[in-house]
């Protein structure tokens, strides 16, 4: 295997992201064959070398997966939870590798979530500046007005933690089922904690049912509870949305 940037080679074992492995190599905390390297031009054989980054040895690149999941209501989306409530990590079997949600999905919310321990790729759709399409099913509580549903669609201040006020993004809202508690279809191109709820409770109305159905060219399409892997070709479309 010909010699790579010793960053690369890091950040493809999944230790850490290219810049956080910059600061390890600069921090004089990798060697190469028994000799500290803190040169950030430095190159390695990830298969002949014998690499340590903070006293450990490094077994080569890790293989990216990536997994879609219908996450079910009543679990949280961490690796694990203060109050022992169950997470989406409960639900993974058989996968082989640590992966790791992208964003999240509060406790009372459902749908389509991402999984993966690609770091850089998971920091990307993260970005609000990614702008990648995520499209949910709001039920509410009562029928907002065209006024509150015009403030929608045109960008309304929310509370973000810190106290302060910020404006949303527009948002495409459409009805897809009248009733006296009606079901909506709303895309967002950002990602805020709780952003849906806060927005409806901003025209006054509470949000009883949120499911995620789609994620930029992605559909939910497993059951409640289950994952499958994502194809070469969804990867690809994915990393392509996100640039």
């Amino acid at each position: 295997m010909p010699a790579e940037r010793l960053q690369k080679i890091i950040a493809a074992a999944g230790i850490a992201s290219r810049r956080k492995a910059e600061q390890l190599i600069t921090g004089g905390l990798v060697s190469v064959n028994g000799k500290v390297i803190t040169e950030l031009g430095s190159k390695a054989d990830a298969e002949q070398d014998h690499i340590r980054v903070n006293g450990k040895l490094l077994h080569g690149a890790e293989r990216h997966v990536y997994l879609v999941m219908n996450k079910p209501k009543g679990y949280v989306t961490t690796l694990s939870d203060p109050e022992r409530r169950p997470t989406v990590m409960d639900l993974l079997r058989g996968v082989g590798a640590r992966v790791y949600p992208v964003g999240r999905l509060d406790y009372a919310s459902e749908g389509l979530l991402l999984l993966t321990n690609d770091g850089e790729f998971a920091n990307r759709l993260m970005k609000a500046a990614s702008h990648v399409p995520k499209t949910y099913m709001v039920k509410l509580a009562g029928t907002p007005s065209v006024e509150g549903l015009s403030r929608l669609r045109s960008g309304l201040f929310i509370a973000v933690p810190g106290g302060r006020r910020v404006k949303t993004a527009p948002a495409k809202v459409h009805l897809i089922r009248e009733a006296n508690n009606p079901w909506y279809e709303v895309t967002l191109i950002e990602g805020r904690n709780r952003q849906i709820r806060k927005m409806f409770e901003e025209i006054g109305h509470h949000v009883e049912k949120i499911k995620r159905v789609r994620y930029g060219p992605l559909e939910l399409d497993v059951h409640p509870g289950e994952f499958r892997r994502l194809t070469p070709q969804e990867v690809t479309r994915l990393k392509t949305a996100a640039k």
